[in-house]
């Protein structure tokens, strides 16, 4: 039983998609470190400039405030949703580039024609009609 486990495990492991996922995984943390590397160093110090105050106002310059002693720290908050919206953006960005590039070498699939023409009315008939529902005609019989 732990053998057939084994095996199945093994097979679902190895199939393509999983291994892509773990690699798009892998990338995705590397890239969330990067955003929150520019969110930390860059958009908080911003966000100390514009929403910053003196301390006579109970709102310090890291985008903090204390109310009865329990500091709220807004700032770390902005920065969360800014890293949050900037993953997202690059991702659907990315996300809409890989499925043009997977459409680029496809051809599209043509259907089989399901109707014909009567040769003699003209009008849409069905491919097995020996004869038109329109004008009764005898319709010749094409063997495939």
């Amino acid at each position: 039983m732990f053998k057939k486990f084994m095996t199945e495990f093994k097979e679902f492991a190895l199939k393509g998609n999983v291994m892509d996922m773990a690699i798009g995984v892998i990338i995705g943390a590397a890239f969330g470190n990067i955003v929150t590397a520019l969110t930390e160093n860059f958009i908080n110090p911003l966000i100390a400039v514009i929403f910053g105050g003196s301390s006579e106002d109970g709102v310090s310059v890291g985008g903090t405030f204390k109310i009865r002693g329990v500091s709220f720290d807004y700032g770390a908050f902005i920065s969360a949703v800014i890293n949050f919206l900037i993953i997202a953006l690059i991702l659907f960005i990315l996300l809409k580039a890989v499925n043009k590039a997977m459409t680029i070498g496809k051809k599209p699939v043509e259907e089989a024609p399901t109707t014909k023409e009567c040769p003699f009315c003209k009008s849409e008939i069905s491919l097995e009609a020996t004869r038109c529902p329109h004008c009764t005609s005898q319709l010749e019989t094409i063997e495939v």
